[in-house]
């Protein structure tokens, strides 16, 4: 696992998506029978601090194994908090579209009743329903419990440890499309099997 390992961070800018995760599938098959072994945990490493996650697989098995290619690959190296919204959600990556958060928006402001559901709980990491173009991977962390998301964003963790730091990149100043006026990197994402 070790050599593939490496062998992805060499090529991880000209590996796509797919090709990264059939190449996992293929040393884990190689080594064992199994499918490829999901990680119980990540770590979004950030300019403001460490926010760890605890993956959960059950409810998006394909999800998270984009995830955790994405991981693999570096592809969350460097990509920047896009989109900060207080009392709702901060959103890093892949999906620059103001109009699909401003949307988000005006729909979670305007709702009634909370569903108490795991999905509409605050810190819960999430990544949207819509189909991305180059294998691009939007990483979505709520800040409150939201209750109209749940066609709008695979939900595939819950925020365990530094949710003070989710909340200090919910405070930072934004203008008037929600992006933050300083940046805020993530530096890495880290998988692991314990914490």
């Amino acid at each position: 696992m070790f050599i593939i390992l490496m062998c992805l961070s060499l090529f991880r800018s000209k590996l796509p998506m797919e090709d990264a995760l059939s190449a996992v599938e293929r040393d884990n098959a190689f080594g064992d029978t199994k499918k490829v072994d999901i990680p119980k945990y990540a770590v979004i490493i950030t300019s403001k601090g460490l926010i760890t996650v605890e993956i959960y697989n059950e409810g998006s098995p394909e999800v998270v194994k984009r995830f955790v290619v994405s991981c693999l690959t570096g592809r969350f190296k460097g990509m920047f908090f896009n989109r900060v919204i207080k009392n709702f959600v901060i959103q890093g990556g892949g999906d620059d579209n103001a109009g699909t958060i401003e949307d988000w928006t005006l729909k979670g402001k305007h709702y009634s009743h909370l569903d108490t559901s795991l999905k509409h709980e605050a810190f819960m990491l999430g990544t949207s329903k819509k189909k991305h173009d180059g294998g691009r991977f939007d990483l979505l962390i709520t800040t409150a419990p939201i209750p109209d998301l749940n066609e709008k964003v695979n939900v595939f963790g819950r925020v365990i440890k530094g949710e003070d730091v989710v909340q200090e990149i919910e405070e930072v100043d934004t203008d008037e499309h929600y992006r933050p006026k300083q940046p805020i990197a993530i530096i890495e994402v880290t998988i692991k099997q314990k914490i």
